[in-house]
């Protein structure tokens, strides 16, 4: 797949792959302190890792599999830069048990796009025979990550404590792991496809 292939399209999105040229987007939308309230308390990510350390980081992810790494979303109409999501092995989890992520701008909170996105890399997850469990994490008081993951068929499976570089009101709380299993996905999947059912 070439940069900036397409790796997914739903009903409102495509998530393709993250080529240099989203250096702008990306840097506006870790700049908006809203989205990166519960990231880093507010502050922005200097445009300079993003260009030297971020993005140059994710786009390795596509010299080593398809299916895992960083996406860019962009909507299907317009073709314009909405956010990303990641499904890739979190910290202290094999390839089998990837990390589900997504981070949306702010003027597009609200419209169903961080389950959607969610949903079509959960079902990319389960497509093949590797992964056996799809996991996310977020702060215990982020009320709206907990509602896409729980959108999504996931359920609360612990409450932890993070190492959190920055002191963020609300840690105090504690973090909370969301997660679907193989079994579960397929239940959905059978239950979404039978006949009179919602």
């Amino acid at each position: 797949m070439q940069p900036g292939g397409v790796l997914l399209r739903t009903s409102r999105l495509v998530l393709r792959q993250f080529t240099d040229g989203d250096l702008d987007d990306l840097t506006a939308l870790d700049s908006d302190p809203e989205v990166m309230h519960f990231i880093t308390g507010g502050l922005a990510t200097p445009r300079r890792e993003i260009e030297d350390e971020i993005l140059p980081r994710w786009l390795r992810y596509y010299e080593e599999s398809h299916t895992t790494g960083f996406w860019a979303a962009d909507t299907r109409d317009s073709r314009r830069f909405v956010g990303w999501f990641h499904l890739r092995p979190g910290d202290g989890h094999s390839s089998a048990e990837p990390e589900l992520g997504y981070r949306l701008r702010r003027d597009h909170w609200g419209m169903g796009l961080a389950t959607e996105g969610s949903r079509a890399l959960i079902d990319l997850a389960f497509a093949g025979d590797d992964v056996q469990r799809v996991l996310a994490e977020t702060m215990a008081v982020h009320v709206a990550s907990r509602r896409v993951m729980e959108k999504v068929g996931m359920t609360l499976v612990r409450e932890f404590r993070a190492d959190w570089p920055y002191r963020i009101p609300g840690d105090e709380f504690g973090d909370v792991e969301y997660a679907i299993d193989r079994g579960d996905w397929e239940q959905q999947l059978s239950s979404s496809s039978t006949p009179g059912t919602c």
